[in-house]
């Protein structure tokens, strides 16, 4: 074979093996070969950059020894002390009435006083016309996050109430007697079957009229997030055929976490949501109706705070 006719052959064969390697490179990195083919000028500007300005995070209020040594020896046994004296109140009324109005009175009373003493005013935002008609039955379901949501609800809904509440309480001194005597509900979550009599009471006192309050997370939160609802949370609403308004209590992790006596003042939010109905459902939608109140709860407390 003539020289130039095996120079040719090969001349060919790398021209063939290099376009093989060029859509290989094009395959696996194609932003790369773009990169390469654009002109200088553009590079530059294809590089993204932050903006100049950046919106600047809101300062938190500052909580140092000041706000801690006011919190351990002045507001916190305060706090004590108004529950022990209107605790033993709350017991010896219980003696002498049934409907248990004085002793809701006496709460809102304990409430009044320390919302007063802990300096944090509370906005209540949401609540439509009718969002307190209690002509029918009605289920409040609210977020839990701190020991401080109690007060918050006794100064900030107008009417007597009855609350869901674990059997752990029971075991506080006074404060565990009053919600056993002022006609609470009583849930004993390792022996469910030890709670059907009150719950029960709870379901004719719900048909009858009367409010609950009802706490679907089951207790507080340690780290401010929302967590699951409880399977069973909307049991009695369903049952009763009541309405359901979700609330959600902003600020308050923030005021008192929990394993800390640090009360940390400032203002707070009691956002109230659209009433969601459970008329005509039974206990096989109550998982959509958990998912339903969670879904409101959520948009409510996530919404950005109001100035």
């Amino acid at each position: 074979m003539p020289v130039s006719r095996r120079a040719e052959q090969l001349a060919a064969r790398k021209f063939k093996a290099s376009e093989i390697v060029n859509k290989i490179t094009t395959t696996e990195n194609p932003e790369k070969q773009e990169a390469e083919l654009r002109p200088p000028e553009n590079r530059a500007t294809a590089v993204p950059t932050w903006p100049e300005t950046r919106p600047e995070p809101q300062p938190k209020p500052h909580h140092g020894w000041p706000s801690r040594l006011r919190s351990y020896f002045i507001l916190t046994p305060l706090i004590w002390f108004y529950t022990i004296v209107l605790a033993t109140i709350s017991l010896t009324c219980s003696l002498f009435e049934r409907d248990g109005r004085l002793q809701h009175n006496l709460a809102r009373f304990w409430s009044w006083l320390i919302m007063k003493t802990i300096l944090s005013p509370v906005r209540v935002t949401g609540a439509g016309k009718n969002t307190f008609d209690n002509s029918k039955p009605r289920v409040y379901a609210v977020t839990h996050a701190s020991a401080l949501d109690i007060p918050v609800l006794y100064i900030n809904l107008p009417f007597q109430f009855r609350i869901i509440f674990k059997s752990e309480l029971l075991s506080y001194p006074f404060i565990g007697w009053h919600l056993k005597r002022s006609g609470q509900v009583c849930i004993n979550q390792q022996n469910p079957a030890a709670s059907i009599g009150a719950v029960k009471s709870a379901l004719r006192s719900l048909r009858k009229g009367m409010p609950l309050v009802i706490f679907p997370e089951g207790g507080r939160t340690r780290d401010g997030a929302l967590q699951p609802f409880l399977p069973g949370a909307f049991f009695l609403a369903i049952k009763a055929q009541a309405d359901i308004v979700p609330i959600a209590l902003v600020g308050t992790f923030d005021l008192l976490p929990m394993n800390t006596y640090h009360i940390k003042c400032q203002p707070l939010e009691m956002r109230i949501g659209e009433v969601i109905p459970t008329a005509g459902l039974t206990l096989r939608d109550t998982e959509k109706v958990s998912a339903k109140v969670k879904s409101a709860i959520e948009a409510l407390h996530s919404a950005p705070r109001t100035t």
